[in-house]
């Protein structure tokens, strides 16, 4: 089918009726084929957070029915962050995810100068890859280790963690907000120098860095949990930090882990987890 059929527009108020269709789609499948762990916006909701500019949608009409979209937003993280690209079918997809993307880039042509794009290519999505990499992106490739609770395996895993006691002058507490300094200080020294920083280049800076605590601990990034959040102390002085935070009320996250330098390689970064 020739590109000549397919209008690529911004979703705006006079679309929102015909668009609820491929947007139900994309929910319908958004457990099954993108392997999303929460409960996609319902349509209402979506909408909403358009009109509020949370986010932006990228529409492909074919003979003016929505069959493909991209959504994006600029305004959560100092990151690009493409959520999702989703075709209604697979007919012509090609053609449909080069326009849509496309028509993101020459959007976004001004804020990548100065930031990366970030996009969960989960499930269905990852066979965009080969065709993302045309436009001349370079996969920084972040990875999230699942643990699922009440899994027989995930449970033999923890049953199986022994840890020796730890070493004279060592301990494990909880955080309390006498250590953001520390917090703060302690992840910048370890992020820094990442490919987390490549991905978000706050870390890059102690005063970058402060913002994203700052959130975590805030609760800007979720629930955090300061009484799950471990902190290895040294001599009474905080020396490592496991963060743990809640998001959707159902997933837990461990966001940042971090041990000073000093004391690398031993192990310990096993008992802030285990604790």
């Amino acid at each position: 089918m020739s590109e000549n059929n397919y209008k690529v527009e911004i979703l705006d108020n006079d679309s929102y009726k015909i668009f609820k269709g491929v947007y139900n789609d994309f929910k319908s499948k958004a457990a099954s084929e993108y392997k999303f762990e929460l409960e996609p916006l319902e349509y209402e909701e979506f909408i909403d957070a358009v009109e509020k500019n949370y986010m932006s949608c990228i529409v492909l009409k074919e003979n003016e029915i929505p069959t493909a979209f991209l959504v994006y937003t600029t305004s959560i993280s100092e990151s690009i962050e493409l959520n999702i690209v989703h075709c209604l079918g697979t007919e012509d997809e090609a053609t449909k995810i080069k326009l849509l993307v496309e028509k993101f880039l020459e959007l976004t042509e001004a804020e990548r100068m100065s930031k990366v794009v970030t996009y969960p290519m989960l499930g269905h999505q990852s066979v965009f890859t080969a065709d993302l990499a045309k436009y001349g992106f370079k996969f920084i490739g972040l990875a999230v280790m699942r643990f699922m609770m009440g899994n027989a395996s995930s449970e033999r895993i923890l049953e199986n963690m022994k840890l020796k006691e730890l070493p004279d002058g060592y301990r494990v507490v909880g955080y309390s907000d006498l250590y953001r300094e520390d917090l703060i200080k302690t992840i910048h020294e370890a992020f820094k120098d990442s490919q987390d920083a490549l991905f978000d280049t706050r870390f890059k800076s102690m005063e970058g860095t402060k913002d994203i605590i700052n959130k975590i601990v805030e609760n800007i990034y979720g629930e955090f949990m300061p009484e799950v959040t471990s902190v290895l102390l040294y001599d009474n002085l905080p020396v490592g930090f496991a963060l743990s935070n809640v998001t959707g009320g159902t997933i837990a996250n461990i966001p940042l882990v971090a041990i000073d330098k000093a004391h690398r390689g031993k192990g310990f970064s096993e008992y802030l987890l285990n604790r």
